[in-house]
C-alpha cells in the first residue's frame, strides 16, 4: 500500500468507455477503482428496465466489464467500488458473486442498500435518497473486495474508501471535505483530463483523441493530487480541475450527506506535469436532510422537424405553423412548442447549408394526442404546404417522457445498511451533528482593472466555462486564468450582464456565486430545464453547451487581456 491512497475512476456515466476498467487496472498502480454509472436520467432508464423485468435495474455493462477484469483486479489487489447497482444493488451483488464463482476468482462482494424509497412515493417510478460514503466504508473495513451501491452521491465513491483506509471519524469534516472535492473531480471521468475542456484548441490534436481516466492520490489530511496514469492521453492542469470543480455545483457550500465542503476554500496548485494539488479544503457538518430524487412519467411527447430551404424561410414557417395548428385544433396537445433554427446561409453552395430547421415538439398526458394525430397532420401536408416541403424524419407514435424532482427528508428516515459478503448487516446511523445550510457572505471582489481601450469580441478567449444540470436548474461556472482577467470578469459578468448574454434566463431567477480562490463565478439558473433532462424541455436538455454559448457572446473586453 502506498503512503497515499490511490483512487482511480473508470466510468463517468452509464455507457462510458467499455475498456476503461482494463486501462486503469493495467496502466499503473491503484488501490481502489471507482465507477460512476448513475445520473437523474439513468435512474429513469433503469426504472423502466425494472418494469419489464423485476430482476433488472442495474448497469449490466459493469457486469460485462468485470467478466474481463475481475481476475486482473484480484491479482493486483485493487478494490472496486461502483454505484452500478442502480435500483437493484442486491441483484448486482448476487450477479457478481455468480460471476466470480464461475471464473474461479475468490472475491468478497458486499453492497449498500437503503436508498430505495419508491414505495413511499406513490406514482413514482423511482424514488431514491442520496446516501453518503459511510456504508461503503463499513463494507471495506469488513474486508470487501467489491462494493456495489445504489444511489449514493458521486463523491461518496471516494469518501467511503478514504474513510475506511484512514480511519476518519464522521466529525473530521476538513478531511472528509477534501475527499468530497477529490471525488467531485474524479466522478465525471475524462472531464478532469481534458475532455469537454473550453480551451481544448490550445493542445495538439493528438492529446485529446483518447483522454486517459483520472486518479487521485489522497492523503490522510484530506489533501490530494489529481493525476492520470503515465502515457495516457489528455492532460491534467489547474484549468481542467477548475472546470470540473465548477460542474453541476451551486454556491460556496457544497452539501452532501457526510459533510458540507466549502468550495471557497479550495486551493489548486500545479504540482508538475499532469499533477494538480488540492488542499486547504474546509468542511462543515452536513445539512439535517437528505436529498431524494423522484422520477415519474410525465406523459407522452413527439416531435417533427420541417426543413425550410432557400428563400422566404420565415413565411414558410408561418404557413406550416398555421396549417398544423388548424389540423390539430380538434384535439390539441396540452403543450405545443415551435423553434425556428436559422442554420441557412444566403447564396449557399450546398442544399443543406441553404436550409433552416423548424422544430415542433408536442406533449400531452395521453399518447393519442401526440401520436397518430400529429403524424397524420404532418404527413398530409406533404403536397399541400410550402415549396420544398420535407421533414427530417416522419414522426412516430409518441414516446413517454420522464419528470424529475427532488424532495428532502431527515437522515433518520432511511435505513442505510452495509450488507457484507457473509450476509451480516451493519446499520449506518445518521450523523451526530448537522447544520442548516446558509448562504456564505459575499466575498470581497478584487480591485477593478484600470480603464483602457476595449474591443468587441467573444468572452471565450479570456474565460473558460463549464455548464450542467441539476433537476430543472442549470449552472454555468465561468473562470479566469489569470489575476488581471479575474479583476475584469468579477466586475463585468454580473447577473444583469449574464441575463443580457443569455436571453433565455432573462425572466428566470439567476444567482451568482463568487469563488475568488478559483477566480470563478458560478451562475445558477432556476427552471431553465423545465422538469429535468428526461422532459427534454429545450434544445440542450442538460445545459451541456450553455457555457459555450456564453463564451461565444460578444462583450467590450479590455485589449490588455486579448
Amino acid at each position: 500500500m502506498t503512503a497515499a491512497l490511490r483512487i482511480g475512476n473508470a466510468s463517468g456515466f452509464y455507457g462510458d468507455r467499455f475498456d476503461a476498467l482494463r486501462e486503469m487496472l493495467t496502466g499503473g498502480e491503484l488501490d481502489v477503482l471507482t465507477g460512476d454509472y448513475l445520473a437523474e436520467l439513468t435512474m429513469l432508464i433503469l426504472a423502466r428496465d425494472r418494469l419489464k423485468d423485476p430482476s433488472a435495474g442495474y448497469a449490466r455493462t459493469f457486469l460485462r466489464q468485470l467478466e474481463e477484469c475481475l481476475g486482473l483486479a484480484h491479482e493486483r489487489g485493487v478494490r472496486i467500488v461502483a454505484n452500478a447497482g442502480g435500483l437493484n444493488p442486491a441483484g448486482l451483488a448476487g450477479a457478481v458473486r455468480e460471476l466470480a464463482e464461475r471464473l474461479g476468482v475468490p472475491v468478497r462482494v458486499a453492497h449498500v442498500e437503503g436508498d430505495d424509497l419508491t414505495a413511499r412515493y406513490p406514482g413514482s417510478l423511482a424514488a431514491h435518497a442520496y446516501l453518503g460514503g459511510f456504508g461503503i466504508a463499513a463494507c471495506l473495513r469488513e474486508g470487501a473486495d467489491i462494493v456495489v451501491t445504489g444511489r449514493v452521491t458521486d463523491a461518496a465513491l471516494v469518501t467511503g474508501p478514504a474513510t475506511a483506509h484512514f480511519g476518519w471519524a464522521e466529525t473530521e469534516y476538513d478531511r472528509l471535505a477534501g475527499a468530497v472535492v477529490a471525488g467531485h473531480v474524479l466522478e465525471c471521468g475524462t472531464q478532469a483530463t481534458g475532455g469537454n475542456y473550453a480551451f481544448f484548441g490550445e493542445r495538439p490534436p493528438g492529446d485529446l483523441l483518447r483522454p486517459g481516466f483520472p486518479l487521485a492520490e489522497l492523503h490522510e489530511d484530506g489533501s490530494s493530487v489529481i493525476t492520470k496514469h503515465p502515457g495516457t492521453g489528455g492532460f491534467v492542469d489547474v484549468g481542467t480541475v477548475t472546470a470540473q470543480l465548477l460542474y453541476e455545483t451551486g454556491g460556496a457550500r457544497y452539501a452532501g450527506p457526510d459533510v458540507t465542503a466549502r468550495l471557497d476554500t479550495v486551493r489548486l496548485t500545479q504540482d508538475g506535469p499532469d499533477r494538480v494539488r488540492i488542499d486547504g479544503v474546509r468542511g462543515e457538518a452536513p445539512p439535517p436532510t437528505l436529498k431524494v430524487g423522484l422520477n415519474r412519467l410525465g406523459g407522452f411527447r413527439n416531435e417533427v422537424v420541417f426543413v425550410l430551404t432557400g428563400l422566404d424561410v420565415e413565411a414558410k414557417a408561418d404557413l406550416v405553423k398555421e396549417q398544423m395548428t388548424g389540423a390539430l385544433a380538434t384535439s390539441p396537445p396540452a403543450e405545443t412548442r415551435w423553434e425556428l433554427v436559422r442554420t441557412d446561409r444566403p447564396d449557399a453552395e450546398t442544399e443543406e447549408t441553404a436550409s433552416a430547421l423548424l422544430r415542433l415538439v408536442v406533449r400531452d398526458p395521453g399518447q393519442e394526442a401526440v401520436g397518430r394525430a400529429l403524424s397524420g397532420a404532418a404527413i398530409e401536408l406533404a403536397l399541400a404546404s410550402y415549396p420544398g416541403f420535407h421533414v427530417m424524419a416522419p414522426p412516430g407514435k409518441g414516446a413517454p417522457y420522464g419528470v424529475f424532482e427532488d424532495v428532502y427528508i431527515p437522515h433518520g428516515a432511511v435505513d442505510h445498511v452495509a450488507v457484507l459478503h457473509d450476509g451480516r448487516r451493519i446499520t449506518v446511523g445518521p450523523p451526530h451533528d448537522t447544520a442548516v445550510l446558509a448562504d456564505v457572505p459575499e466575498p470581497e471582489l478584487p480591485q477593478p482593472l484600470e480603464p483602457g481601450p476595449a474591443r468587441r469580441t467573444p468572452l471565450g478567449p479570456v474565460a473558460g466555462a463549464r455548464s450542467g444540470d441539476k433537476g430543472g436548474n442549470a449552472n454555468v461556472g465561468v473562470w479566469a486564468r489569470d489575476d488581471d482577467a479575474w479583476r475584469w470578469l468579477a466586475h463585468e459578468l454580473t447577473v444583469e450582464r449574464f441575463r443580457e448574454l443569455i436571453p433565455e434566463a432573462a425572466a428566470l431567477p439567476v444567482t451568482r456565486h463568487v469563488l475568488p480562490r478559483l477566480r470563478a463565478l458560478n451562475f445558477v439558473v432556476e427552471s431553465l430545464l423545465g422538469e429535468g433532462v428526461a422532459a427534454q424541455a429545450r434544445f440542450d436538455p442538460q445545459a451541456k453547451a450553455l457555457g459555450e454559448w456564453l463564451r461565444s457572446r460578444h462583450l467590450d473586453i479590455p485589449e490588455v487581456l486579448l
